[in-house]
């Protein structure tokens, strides 16, 4: 490792670093206040970054991990593919087989040249809510190839030349898309986006003057990897492994565990983290790209170490990623189908890291977090009467537990392991206004998470339906059966749960993965996954522990029975502890063991 930035003006690098990410920042804003579909212009699920002109990560930003770790993998490919690159140029890459994440994110990169030098390459990775599958979804869980999946693949294309459309591009989207106007003003948006970093950066340029902004850009990385560096050291060394268990579906009737082998080498600082040791690829659409299964193992290890490490190429070098080819964690096989990479078994290798690191003793590591993809995060669609067209929609109307950690609770908008919270979750009223659907009811669930020390945080249940005529709701949940584990005697988190409540007022229990049908009057009703707990539950300070149930995180039964705090009501009627009791309680369930 040199040391670059020893050299350089650390007011000054400070300066530069903080305006990188303001690039981010404004790409960020641009899109979402410009996209046009709700799963962009809503839940925000894109994201944006900066990658230097040779390929390596400069500025992440907010952006998902999921989305945004491998994005020097489609620079890359662009160079690689493409010897002309000129201003003007902006090329969509969406094909997992050569860098990207799933063929439902689409990556739009802007190589920015100047001076005949290419200095940086602008990116923004949109999520799409139908990307041209053989099914009204943008994820197909059930795909037995790529063919199968049918999803419109892109390898690295250019779909601007001198600031101008490639128009034959544009006309195949829009004639293989089902609501084509919604994907091209998200395409606009996504344009718009690497546009404005591309000018911000010239600005920059002329500004600062190329020669520094190199300079920068090396010492950036030394520092970035220097830190990276003392956060592991500061660890323990140690060899570990966490395996997290994919749910059983059909074809898939043992389910499959994700297993993670980590080792931290506190002395050299460096860690390890091996996904080889898990099953050939599949016939499903659970296959992970090698984009994925790198940034999900990397989201891991960084949700583990020092958060204030910068996540960009310098830090990532302290951490290696051993992937195998023809293996469901990555490296995909051609032609099996990769539609799911950035969730559902991408969860389980975030989890199965941070669970992973929890062995190096209480106070480190995660549990696990809430995985899903249930009914709050389906697919929906059908005919709009108001437009007399389809409507399709990714929905995110989801809390999936965040994890307990060895000093917080788990956080309600954690969203997935693999995007950290960097999601937002939907709007009732926005989805009502732009398609034809209802929501009955969307709550928090009082006691739906991992009791611990720390707890994780509950998921919520939603219910909604159609308005006036039929709609389609494809499901893809994790969680069913293998829910959140806890660490270190914290609690598993509940499981998720998928329902279809039919005219009469009957819940049908669904299957994890499912196309369901609803007529007017019948509803889909999902329930998200709890987050585990960290630590013993009776540990949890019982002020807190009032505080939850006060607050309706937590009921006064489970109180009682899961933490052994005793709570009455004070002459006022409210709800207070009582220590003397709480502390019998306490000793009373910790020589029965049913803590």
């Amino acid at each position: 490792m040199s040391d670059q930035s020893a050299d350089f003006d650390p007011i000054l690098m400070a300066v530069l670093a903080n305006r990188m990410n303001a690039i981010v920042r404004e790409m960020t804003n641009t899109l979402l206040k410009t996209a046009r579909s709700a799963v962009l212009a809503t839940v925000r699920d894109f994201s944006c970054s900066l990658v230097t002109g040779d390929n390596r990560l400069l500025c992440a930003a907010e952006g998902a991990p999921v989305h945004i770790f491998g994005s020097d993998l489609q620079t890359q490919a662009m160079c690689d593919l493409h010897d002309d690159l000129a201003p003007g140029d902006i090329f969509l890459h969406n094909d997992p087989y050569l860098g990207n994440s799933h063929a439902a994110d689409h990556m739009y990169m802007a190589p920015v040249i100047i001076d005949g030098i290419h200095l940086f390459t602008a990116c923004a990775k949109a999520h799409q809510a139908d990307c041209g599958n053989s099914i009204a979804s943008t994820y197909h869980a059930t795909a037995k190839d790529v063919y199968a999946e049918g999803a419109l693949i892109f390898p690295c294309v250019r779909v601007q030349k001198n600031y101008r459309n490639v128009d034959d591009i544009v006309r195949m989207c829009r004639r293989r898309i089902r609501v084509p106007e919604q994907w091209y003003g998200d395409f606009l948006a996504s344009i718009g986006a690497v546009r404005i970093a591309e000018r911000r950066l010239t600005e920059l340029a002329e500004r600062y003057g190329i020669p520094l902004l190199q300079h920068f850009t090396e010492s950036w990385f030394d520092y970035s990897e220097r830190r990276a560096a003392e956060a592991i050291r500061a660890l323990p060394s140690g060899r570990l492994s966490g395996i997290s268990r994919y749910d059983p579906q059909p074809g898939l009737p043992d389910g499959l565990p994700i297993r993670a082998d980590v080792v931290v080498d506190g002395e050299a600082g460096f860690i390890d983290v091996d996904l080889t040791h898990n099953a050939d690829n599949i016939e499903f659409g659970l296959n992970e790209s090698v984009a994925c299964a790198t940034s999900n193992a990397m989201n891991g290890v960084f949700n583990c170490i020092d958060p204030s490490v910068p996540h960009n190429a310098g830090s990532f070098k302290r951490v290696r990623v051993k992937l195998r080819e023809g293996c469901v964690t990555g490296v995909p096989k051609f032609p099996h189908s990769c539609s799911m990479a950035t969730t559902n078994i991408g969860d389980r290798i975030v989890n199965a890291v941070q669970y992973a690191f929890s062995q190096l003793g209480d106070g480190y590591g995660l549990a696990e977090a809430g995985m899903g993809m249930g009914a709050g995060a389906a697919v929906i669609s059908g005919h709009d009467r108001r437009f007399n067209g389809p409507f399709i929609n990714q929905e995110w109307m989801v809390a999936t537990g965040g994890p307990g950690t060895p000093t917080t609770d788990g956080w309600l908008n954690y969203g997935l392991p693999v995007a950290n919270g960097v999601i937002y979750r939907g709007s009732v009223e926005i989805d009502e206004s732009k398609f034809p659907m209802l929501f009955r009811s969307l709550r928090v669930v009082p006691g739906g998470a991992g009791a611990g020390r720390f707890r994780g945080s509950p998921g919520v249940d939603v219910v909604y339906g159609p308005r006036t005529d039929p709609m389609t709701v494809i499901v893809s949940c994790d969680g069913q059966v293998n829910p959140p584990q806890g660490v270190h005697g914290g609690q598993s988190g509940p499981a998720a749960a998928t329902y279809k409540i039919h005219r009469d007022g009957h819940e049908e229990k669904l299957p994890g993965v499912v196309e369901c049908q609803l007529e007017p009057g019948e509803w889909i009703r999902g329930v998200d996954a709890g987050g585990g707990g960290y630590g013993n539950p009776l540990e949890r300070a019982p002020e807190r522990v009032l505080r939850d149930v006060l607050e309706r995180w937590e009921t006064p039964e489970r109180a009682r029975d899961v933490y052994g705090v005793v709570l009455t009501t004070g002459d006022g009627g409210e709800l207070q502890l009582d220590v003397a009791a709480t502390r019998s309680r306490r000793a009373k369930l910790a020589d029965s063991g049913d803590s």
